[in-house]
């Protein structure tokens, strides 16, 4: 069973692969960075566990819809598989700002479901990965450790410099990786 200071829960669209403004509405426009898939996958062989929490608010709006997503969700799972890796769950929120949903971030529904898929009584010492502020707000009432990477909205994000104090902040997933498997932070360093 995974244990939560050696689970990464990731963000997608900014930390996996290249967000748009516009929505990532396609298998065709879901383009993932070659480091972060094999971040993901360098993880998972050094012995951590990763899943995913992702909003996906372009389901209600209908520019698509969630067997696109599926797609998508699929092929990330088997390019990770292709470079060794796994990503143990990934959960997403389909609703929009409006729906009054529990599940979109910065709200704790995605982490709850990922706990609850885990089997793991906290998510206490995991570590939440996201290019926003919402991703790193959802993480904390779970007692998340927060990391900022400045790919997709992260540049933006860590401009504004709001709710940033305990983050800490990388150029990328990749960048944050190498950091993590380099000091063993496992041990709550």
């Amino acid at each position: 069973m995974p244990h939560p200071s050696k689970l990464v829960i990731l963000d997608r669209d900014g930390v996996i692969n290249h967000d748009s403004d516009a929505y990532v509405k396609s298998l065709d426009e879901w383009v993932p960075y070659p480091a972060a898939i094999e971040a993901i996958a360098r993880l998972s062989q050094a012995g951590w566990t990763v899943a995913v929490a992702t909003n996906q608010s372009g389901i209600a709006r209908g520019y698509f819809s969630e067997a696109v997503l599926e797609s998508m969700h699929q092929r990330l799972r088997e390019l990770v598989r292709q470079a060794g890796g796994e990503i143990a769950h990934i959960a997403y929120c389909p609703h929009g700002p409006d729906d009054g949903c529990d599940c979109r971030k910065p709200l704790t529904g995605l982490l709850e479901e990922i706990r609850q898929a885990l089997g793991l009584e906290t998510l206490a010492d995991s570590w939440m990965v996201g290019d926003s502020l919402r991703d790193l707000q959802a993480g904390e009432p779970m007692g998340c450790r927060p990391v900022l990477v400045r790919t997709g909205k992260g540049r933006r994000t860590e401009a504004k410099g709001q709710g940033l104090a305990q983050a800490m902040i990388f150029d990328d997933l990749a960048a944050y990786v190498d950091w993590l498997l380099a000091a063993g932070a496992d041990s709550g360093d």
